[in-house]
């Protein structure tokens, strides 16, 4: 498949700047801090939108659902589509899409269109998301790689600290149709950013004729587990129809495999995941994201037992993003120094002990201390991590690395409130409906239970990381050829760029 769409160059002022990859990283944050920000607002606004559409719990709860499934189901695709036609383009696109539908949505009549509209913002979402690592991997030098994931750590994790708090603002102001509205002079922003500051793809890949069978193997295999993950904890675990979209998507996802084995140009190399440092670092990232929301799942039921108000709640529930945004920057730094090892093991150990102080405290001061500690553990996690993921990622595949690294993030997401959903009914001793309504003592002895139960697996990852980093540690800041050569060996063919398009980045 010939690659013929162009992607703009930048002015040319801006590509001889010493500052043109930091540039790159500023254009990434805004769609980072939005899409997270967009995220965490819409949650604290369901109910509200509920009443004012006069829709069911049920049916509102599709808002956030369908743009959860679609946005997991496709990013790992759009990333694929990316390598090929040009991670700026894609990116820059992702940009309008996101921006046009949050005007449909704020401009939404009723509840069907608002989900429709959602649907074609979790595209633009996708887009976004798929592409940001990737262009912070191919604009930085390796060097400074893991300080600039740091950097987009904090502006995720600011957009989500700052979501509650700024969320219950724009409800007080003007009601739920500005939290959409909000996102358009952001992504209008982001859309002049990324035109004019982001460089043109280093590297593309032809994907032959494509693989629509695989993309919709992998979208129904995605949409199928998280949908029975996402609604089982309101319909139970043994509904029916929950059950059947549960067996449907395990199929998908065993035909997938089937199929991306046999295909000529599969959407995603099977081989490629038999790396190490893919495979541990995308397996890790969906623990972490699964710690992320089992805290913040637990914490607040046992802060609404607690008679806590929103407001407050919100307060001390932003401290774990919080803590993310600090630690991320500082991990960034010294991940250039000593390496991606130390830091995965040992922020996941911090994030696990954070768990643990959470759990076994249960006072106001452990529960604040907890939570800071957590974030900070995963805070340390993700910038190393995320670098060691994109520097084994082969040549020409950054693009579909970094979909697949969201996508993971996205299944850590329903994970955890699944995982956490489960064992904090049963501790409690209620079912998944009635869980909000269970009394302090009851409602503490989940907080224990769950919180221990995750909180040591988060410490024996970590553990094991440790264990392996100490047989074979490698400097994430070396620059040894041989591993050079292995990053940038691709696994199918590549479509160099024109002399116009080298001139242009």
């Amino acid at each position: 498949m010939s690659v013929t769409l162009r992607e703009p160059a930048r002015p040319s002022r801006i590509r001889k700047s010493p500052r043109a990859h930091r540039y790159v990283v500023a254009t990434v944050c805004i769609g980072a801090f939005m899409c997270q920000l967009d995220a965490s607002i819409v949650t604290l606004a369901l109910p509200r939108l509920g009443r004012d559409l006069h829709a069911t719990v049920g049916g509102v709860e599709w808002v956030a659902l369908a743009y959860l499934l679609v946005l997991i189901a496709t990013v790992a695709t759009v990333g694929h589509l990316a390598d090929a036609f040009g991670r700026k383009l894609l990116y820059t696109f992702g940009f309008g899409v996101f921006t046009l539908a949050s005007v449909a949505c704020g401009l939404a009549p009723d509840l069907p269109v608002l989900i429709a509209a959602r649907v074609v913002q979790a595209l633009g979402a996708a887009m976004l998301q798929a592409n940001s690592v990737a262009l912070i991997a191919e604009a930085m030098p390796r060097r400074v790689l893991p300080r600039a994931l740091g950097v987009q750590g904090t502006a995720q994790a600011l957009g989500l600290a700052l979501g509650p708090a700024f969320g219950g603002l724009l409800l007080a102001l003007a009601g739920w149709r500005l939290i959409f509205l909000i996102n358009v002079p952001a992504g209008v922003l982001g859309l002049a950013a990324g035109w004019i500051l982001l460089p043109r793809s280093r590297s593309r890949r032809e994907i032959g004729g494509g693989d629509v069978g695989g993309a919709l193997l992998l979208a129904a295999a995605a949409g199928g587990t998280l949908a029975y993950l996402s609604l089982a904890t309101r319909y139970g675990f043994d509904n029916a129809v929950l059950l059947a979209l549960l067996m449907a998507g395990v199929v998908a996802g065993a035909l997938f495999l089937v199929h991306e084995r046999r295909h000529a140009h599969p959407l995603i190399e099977l081989s490629m995941l038999r790396r190490p440092a893919l495979s541990i670092g995308l397996s890790s990232s969906l623990l972490a994201y699964t710690v992320l929301f089992v805290t913040l799942f637990v914490v607040s039921y046992f802060l609404s037992a607690d008679r806590v108000t929103p407001a407050l709640a919100g307060l001390e529930l932003a401290l774990l993003p919080v803590g993310i945004g600090v630690a991320a920057p500082i991990a960034g730094r010294l991940a250039s120094r000593i390496g991606a090892g130390p830091l995965t093991s040992g922020g996941l150990t911090l994030a696990g002990a954070g768990m643990l102080v959470v759990a076994l405290g249960h006072g106001t001061a452990s529960l604040l201390v907890g939570l800071v500690v957590t974030g900070l553990g995963l805070g340390t996690f993700n910038p190393a991590n995320n670098a060691s993921i994109m520097v084994a990622a082969p040549g020409g595949y950054t693009g579909l690395v970094g979909g697949i690294l969201n996508m993971t993030r996205g299944a850590g997401t329903a994970l955890g409130v699944a995982g956490a959903s489960v064992i904090y009914t049963m501790a409690v001793g209620v079912s998944g409906a009635d869980a909000a309504t269970a009394g302090l003592a009851a409602a503490s002895h989940g907080l224990t239970v769950s919180l221990l139960v995750f909180g040591a697996i988060a410490l024996a990852t970590g553990a094991a990381l440790a264990l392996r980093g100490s047989r074979a540690s490698a400097r994430l800041g070396g620059s040894s050829a041989a591993t050079d050569e292995r990053r940038s060996r691709p696994l199918s063919p590549t479509a160099p760029l024109t002399n116009e398009a080298a001139r242009g980045r």
